[in-house]
């Protein structure tokens, strides 16, 4: 691979990773309600999902996704319902989110932060469609494909991880504009509304080979 096509790839990543997305929504919510260290397990989470999911459409199981309709069904409603449940439990989340920031210290806090940002990452069809159509179009057949596919997708994952850390940082600069009860209360419930749209986006979406 040339400097230009990786050049290119990470420009993709990250328009790609600075769109805002359910991971976007999780690192937003994960910033408010546990504060920004912690926030970072659910996006290392979510880069473990990523790495995952190219791996999925490295080894071919992409191409299965797309022909295979009850896999799509399910792997699609399996997301679809995560979302609207995350969305459920950020709607419902108190006023006072921002005035008092609970510090999970539990491994088992932590743990689940970690695992719903790999959730998040390895439950969308569309990513592992997405993986699937871009790696092989800055992937050299007449080089050898690890050392390809390692640095395609840790390049992707760092893009995600630096877009989670700008979208942290700008959830820490809004906390004490948002520390009133009011309008924390609307700050919850707009991403509430955000993972539901998404979710919803998801169970009506189909790829362009089965529409």
């Amino acid at each position: 691979m040339d400097a230009a096509a990786w050049w290119l790839f990470c420009s993709l990543a990250l328009l790609t990773a600075f769109s805002p997305g359910p991971a976007v929504l999780l690192a937003l919510s994960n910033a408010a309600a546990h504060g920004p260290r912690r926030a970072l397990l659910g996006s290392a989470g979510n880069a473990l999902g990523v790495f995952l999911v190219s791996a999925t459409a490295m080894l071919g199981l992409g191409a299965v996704l797309k022909t295979s309709a009850w896999l799509f069904a399910a792997l699609k409603l399996a997301g679809a319902l995560y979302l609207l449940w995350l969305g459920l439990r950020q709607w419902r989340q108190r006023a006072d989110l921002f005035a008092r920031v609970p510090e999970p210290t539990r491994a088992g806090a932590t743990r689940r932060l970690f695992l719903q940002g790999l959730l998040v990452a390895s439950t969308n069809p569309k990513s592992i469609l997405f993986f699937t159509a871009l790696l092989p179009q800055f992937m050299r057949t007449d080089a050898p494909l690890l050392p390809q596919f390692f640095a395609l997708t840790l390049s992707f994952a760092a893009c995600t991880v630096l877009s989670h850390l700008c979208y942290v940082g700008l959830a820490g600069v809004l906390r004490r504009w948002l520390a009133t009860p009011q309008r924390a209360r609307w700050f919850n419930r707009v991403l509430g509304t955000g993972y539901a749209a998404m979710g919803l986006s998801l169970l009506r979406w189909r790829p362009a080979a089965a529409a």
